[in-house]
């Protein structure tokens, strides 16, 4: 007899996604949507004690695969990323798409899956999933991207590779033993598991495919995207690589770098996907620092970037459904007529920001405060330039031209109920997960951290420190927009590392074909060259005037010519494949 107990919850979402499916009525496959992840969660309550609970042991092909491993690391995880189920099934109520539902369910559950997994060839199996599955979301994006759906699917497939070839090093050199547990750089292939996380993290120069997919997938899609993909990666980073040093300065340049490409970014899904690199980066710099209070930080800030960041791609969602875009050159003035979406996109922009009594404010601190006791004097200044910049970009810049700037003259209903219903609870979340000094407030967060917690974020000096860097952010944006050095909103769209093979790859393609055209050319000419002038030579010799035939006799000769038309042949074969 099964006992249920030792099924990986994430098993449960599967299987509810391949019933979606199969089920035509949308009423009942949008209440399968919703209650899976809550049965999800309820069966991690039930399997999760205060001991770690390893189970789920299935033995194939002679290996044993651990399917089920719950501590204190992944319990925060499950439960986050059945909380982003539950609000993105809200919010996707509207829509009646079999595809989007299905693809959700088992892109959420191989996700969730993949964090309770306890080796890594059953991580691998659920990394690939996730892949497969989710790129029916970007697709559903509409004409424009089926190109972007393939670029992203190659590039999770590939991390895939590198994960598996870094797996099977891994393990033989463990004598079998695939658990997967801290493996760190100087393990047996430890780099190339690095590389394949880091792929799905958005490392510098590996990040492309964020702000490539995630604009281009549908209003739902993007939402979804973003609470799972990145984070299973960091998963993978805080539970294989806790305390490399070399993450420290990975995660400080992913937090610096996109601010300066969503300053100029014209779409606002694309600024927020930016925005998205320098919060994965806050969190990989404390993977790399590793110390207790780094790693409670990381654990934290992952439970509200997903609600805030999920809040603000819900909201330009809710912008694209009625006005059919999310380009700030097209936007503006919408707080009129969608009020609620405003003030919730206002929650979200104030969270990412760090404001005093919003979430990230509990959460990044953390981080910070850890890497100001670890003497990291260098990346602090890196971290603390972010946090200026991402309250530019995320925190003024996507509401401000959104719902304020020039009247756009749109007028334009309200989001649909279940999209404010879903904006209101991530909201209410933001809020909550901020309350000082009460049982749910920010202590419930940390309750569930993996480490015991001795932080306390509203300190004098973090308020006053924290609202210093806040308004100096907002003044230098009031004073460049009022002597117009603002960047202004320009009808394109920005590339950064993608000019590598949007551009020069391209011309270097288009290059290698002309010349291949040329050359092939150029060989063409030179055979039917060679093969004329071979065979007047051979007419020359062979011939009953030519010289062959009159020094020696015929039966020779006759032998001599079938001998040199055999090479004659193997020549113009050769020459003609």
């Amino acid at each position: 007899m099964i006992d249920i107990l030792q099924i990986n919850p994430g098993l449960w979402v599967i299987l509810a996604g391949i019933i979606c499916a199969f089920l035509p009525v949308s009423p009942i496959r949008k209440a399968l949507v919703l209650l899976a992840p809550i049965f999800a969660a309820v069966m991690i309550f039930q399997i999760y004690g205060a001991q770690e609970v390893i189970g789920g042991v299935i033995n194939f092909a002679g290996m044993d695969y651990t399917t089920l491993r719950i501590d204190r690391l992944s319990m925060i995880w499950g439960y986050l990323f059945c909380l982003a189920g539950v609000l993105n099934a809200i919010y996707g109520l509207h829509e009646k798409c079999k595809i989007t539902d299905s693809s959700a369910l088992i892109y959420m559950g191989a996700a969730l899956a993949g964090v309770f997994s306890g080796d890594l060839l059953t991580l691998f199996i659920f990394w690939e999933l996730a892949a497969i599955s989710s790129v029916f979301l970007v697709w559903k994006g509409g004409e424009h991207s089926y190109a972007s759906g393939i670029r992203y699917l190659a590039i999770h497939v590939l991390s895939g590779v590198l994960l598996l070839a870094g797996a099977i090093v891994y393990g033989r050199a463990n004598g079998g033993d695939f658990t997967f547990g801290n493996i760190g750089l100087g393990a047996p292939g430890g780099w190339l598991l690095l590389i394949a996380m880091g792929i799905k993290c958005g490392f510098p120069f590996l990040h492309n495919w964020i702000q490539d997919a995630y604009p281009k997938a549908s209003i739902t899609g993007t939402v979804i995207l973003s609470a799972f993909t990145t984070k299973l990666a960091l998963y993978a980073l805080a539970r294989g690589f806790a305390g490399e040093d070399i993450l420290i300065y990975i995660g400080a340049v992913m937090t610096c770098f996109p601010v300066f490409f969503a300053v100029i970014e014209n779409d606002l899904r694309r600024v927020l996907s930016y925005s998205l690199n320098n919060q994965l980066g806050f969190m990989v710099c404390g993977i790399g620092i590793g110390t207790p209070l780094a790693m409670n930080g990381v654990a934290a800030h992952v439970v509200a970037d997903v609600i805030f960041k999920g809040l603000l791609f819900m909201s330009m969602g809710a912008v694209m459904l009625r006005t059919g875009t999310t380009k700030a050159s097209e936007l503006g003035g919408l707080f009129r007529s969608m009020p609620y979406t405003t003030l919730f996109c206002l929650i979200g922009a104030g969270s990412i920001a760090a404001f005093p009594l919003l979430s990230a404010f509990v959460t990044k601190s953390m981080i910070l405060t850890a890497a100001l006791e670890e003497h990291l004097w260098v990346p602090l200044a890196m971290l603390l330039f972010a946090s200026a910049g991402v309250m530019e970009h995320s925190g003024i810049k996507v509401p401000y031209f959104t719902f304020f700037s020039h009247d756009s003259g749109r007028r334009v209903k309200e989001a649909p109920w279940n999209m404010l219903t879903a904006m209101g609870l991530a909201s209410l979340l933001c809020i909550v997960f901020a309350l000082p000094g009460v049982s749910f407030g920010y202590k419930l967060l940390y309750s569930l951290l993996p480490y015991e917690v001795d932080y306390h974020p509203y300190t004098p000096d973090h308020v006053i420190f924290q609202l210093q860097l806040l308004f100096a952010a907002i003044t230098a944006f009031c004073i460049l927009k009022k002597y117009g050095l603002y960047p202004s909103e320009k009808r394109a769209e920005i590339i950064d590392f993608d000019w590598t093979y949007r551009k020069l790859g391209l011309g270097i393609a288009k290059w290698i074909g002309a010349m291949w055209t040329r050359l092939s050319v150029n060989i063409t000419g030179l055979r039917k060259t060679f093969i004329d002038n071979a065979g007047k030579r051979l007419y020359q010799i062979f011939s009953p005037a030519g010289a062959m035939s009159e020094a020696a006799p015929s039966g020779l000769a006759a032998v001599l010519t079938a001998g040199m038309l055999v090479i004659a042949l193997l020549i113009m074969f050769i020459t003609s494949v």
